[in-house]
């Protein structure tokens, strides 16, 4: 079993003001928290990888390729498929705090460099 809490793992800025910490994980998936401050943009972009995950604080704003726009609260839980493009946007006055599942796991992903 492994444990592991938020405070044993550097977050990484991926972008401006988006911060990711992976944490526990295993051989078919991985659990990674997500901090992005007001104001804040995760630019389009896609993996492989199923990705769920759950807003713990604050509203998140998925942009879709289509434009379609889906905003997500504290507790709301959402899934997007392998290759699926998305955006994300904080749009609110405070961060928004979730955790994000990937399958399979998300081992190197480019903001770790």
């Amino acid at each position: 079993m492994d444990v592991v809490s938020p405070a044993d793992r550097d977050a990484a800025e991926a972008v401006d003001g988006v911060h990711l910490s992976l944490l526990a994980g295993g051989e078919r998936m991985n659990l990674q928290r997500f901090e992005i401050e007001p104001g804040a943009v995760v630019p389009e972009h896609s993996h492989p990888h199923e990705q769920t995950g759950m807003v713990v604080e604050g509203t998140l704003t998925f942009v879709l390729a289509d434009g379609t726009e889906r905003a997500v609260g504290p507790g709301e839980t959402y899934a997007l498929a392998g290759e699926e493009a998305h955006a994300a946007e904080n749009r609110g006055d405070e961060p928004v705090v979730g955790v994000d599942v990937f399958s399979p796991p998300r081992t190197d992903p480019d903001w770790q460099d």
